[in-house]
């Protein structure tokens, strides 16, 4: 597909939320989805399906049911049944309905999150009337971000009654290893917390590297587990809101469905369409896709070093996000409203990602190599006509 990724169509006229949030003269590399046309077979199904021109409720189809396990199986020899499906909006969605299931079990209780974090993370307790506990990652020194076993555990309290992990982990690219998840998930277990595992960028993991679902390590962990997933990351198509969840222990299955009841309703017609075409036939687009994304993340790294003084990243395992530390930079202010107003790039306010993410900026570098380069020369120009 010679050029498919270097063509990005124009969408401030599409009410695009990432395209319309600023001003024209502004380049946005903030919110999460991608600058890049869907998979042909996507548009082509969705295509087929507009033209039949009737859009009334729709089943839950035993087809996408019977992808998924499939899909699980291949790559991580994840062996679910297609009852453990329950289809959602979104991923935001489905832990907040976590927390929901969670405050019903156990009122005022606490949910452990790993900050920095994607923000949606940081209020799903107070939405559904829980505490937050923040048991943050350490940085390394070199922006390679760890787990303190010793201190997740030590932090956790009897009210701890939920864990939301992210992994791949939003904001700082890491893909968590096997042996790391084993003692997540069996401090876990220790201390009787359940895991809501959210795994929407699962599909996008860079070369020497896997992803794991912390619930196809062992049955007993898995019914332990919400695990959350998506194509809508991995294809480009959040807009259609298709998402779900793999819950495999009919208890918790159930107390589940009774959280979300009168709260989510059908799914979306369009969403289901393009989800199967993207599971039946995307693969070759999404080969071509890491092959783009890797090399944005290898130059986006190399320009960083090279021309951008006392700013650093840690290259992404996997997501199409980079956490940028601009803490050494001399910028004087917030990093993110200094680039916006200086150099007309939009990026996301570390502040907003919680404890460790003062000084930061998150970057999204699934545009065209173009868009990318001319960002970071405006952000090269913009440090120069610093004191």
């Amino acid at each position: 597909m010679p050029g498919y990724f270097d063509n990005t169509p124009e969408r401030r006229s599409t009410n695009s939320i990432k395209w319309k949030a600023y001003d024209k003269d502004v380049l946005p590399l903030w919110v999460a989805d991608m600058d890049f046309l869907s998979p042909p077979a996507v548009i082509e199904a969705l295509r087929q399906r507009v033209e039949h021109g009737i859009f009334g409720y729709t089943y839950e189809p035993q087809e996408l049911r019977d992808l998924i396990v499939a899909r699980l199986k291949n790559l991580y020899n994840w062996e679910i049944k297609p009852e453990d499906i329950v289809f959602l909006p979104g991923v935001i969605n489905g832990f907040n309905l976590a927390c929901r299931m969670i405050a019903r079990q156990h009122p005022n209780s606490q949910v452990i999150v790993q900050p920095p974090i994607y923000p949606p993370f940081l209020v799903a307790a107070e939405h559904n009337d829980l505490h937050r506990l923040d048991i943050p990652l350490v940085d390394t020194g070199s922006g390679y971000y760890e787990i303190d076993f010793e201190a997740f555990e030590q932090a956790i309290t009897p009210q701890a009654k939920l864990f939301i992990l992210c992994n791949p982990h939003n904001p700082v690219g890491r893909v968590f290893t096997r042996a790391e998840l084993t003692r997540l998930a069996e401090i876990c277990e220790r201390h009787d917390v359940l895991i809501c595992s959210d795994e929407i960028h699962c599909d996008l993991i860079f070369s020497g590297q896997q992803h794991i679902p912390v619930a196809s390590l062992s049955p007993e962990i898995a019914s332990r587990t919400i695990t959350l997933m998506a194509p809508s990351k991995t294809y480009n198509i959040a807009g259609l809101e298709g998402s779900f969840a793999v819950i495999s222990d009919p208890e918790t299955r159930h107390a589940y469905e009774k959280a979300r009841a009168g709260l989510t309703g059908h799914i979306n017609l369009l969403g289901v369409t393009a989800a199967i075409a993207a599971y039946q036939d995307g693969q070759s687009w999404l080969s071509e896709l890491l092959a783009y994304l890797e090399s944005n993340r290898d130059f986006l790294a190399s320009y960083i070093q090279q021309n951008l003084p006392g700013i650093s990243m840690f290259s992404p395992e996997g997501t199409y996000l980079a956490w940028i530390n601009c803490r050494e930079a001399r910028i004087p202010g917030n990093p993110q409203r200094f680039f916006l107003e200086n150099a007309r790039v939009a990026m996301n306010n570390g502040d907003d990602f919680g404890i460790g993410g003062q000084g930061f900026v998150r970057l999204n570098f699934g545009t065209s190599q173009a868009i990318l380069r001319d960002a970071l020369e405006r952000m090269r120009t913009a440090l120069s006509q610093l004191d």
